[in-house]
């Protein structure tokens, strides 16, 4: 499966951040969105960084009080791993792994156009799964 084929099933909104805001304003943000990570973009097209919880409580463990009146800049990984949305899943799946990141945005003609999460992975994997098992099924018990 492409990348483009589960993006047409669960949709390309992006949660994103202006990396100028604070990191209060990002916890809002994946609060209110239900999510783990946030896309930095001052435009919502072009990518500065991703900022994660996993960040931010890095960030509280080291220097506590202080990071709630950071800017999301300071905490967000700058250097962001890519899709496109021709990759396949197996190929996100293999590069989530070898990068041990959970998010991945999907780009297209240098512009973001969704993102993938590794729940997003583990349902289309498992949904895969069942269809294989079913056939499976259906050729041991129909004879086809």
């Amino acid at each position: 499966m492409r990348i483009s084929e589960l993006l047409d099933g669960k949709g390309h909104r992006v949660a994103t951040v202006d990396p100028a805001d604070r990191v209060s304003d990002a916890i809002a943000l994946l609060a209110e969105w239900g999510i783990g990570a946030l896309v930095a973009s001052a435009d919502g097209k072009t990518i500065a960084g991703i900022i994660s919880e996993r960040d931010i409580v890095r960030s509280l463990a080291e220097e506590q009080e202080w990071t709630l009146r950071l800017r999301v800049d300071d905490l967000m990984t700058k250097s962001v791993v890519t899709c496109a949305a021709t990759d396949t899943v197996d190929s996100l799946m293999s590069l989530m792994t070898a990068n041990r990141i959970r998010h991945v945005p999907v780009v297209e003609d240098d512009e973001l156009i969704g993102i993938v999460s590794i729940g997003d992975v583990v349902n289309i994997r498992l949904q895969e799964l069942e269809a294989e098992a079913s056939a499976v099924h259906d050729y041991i018990t129909l004879g086809r």
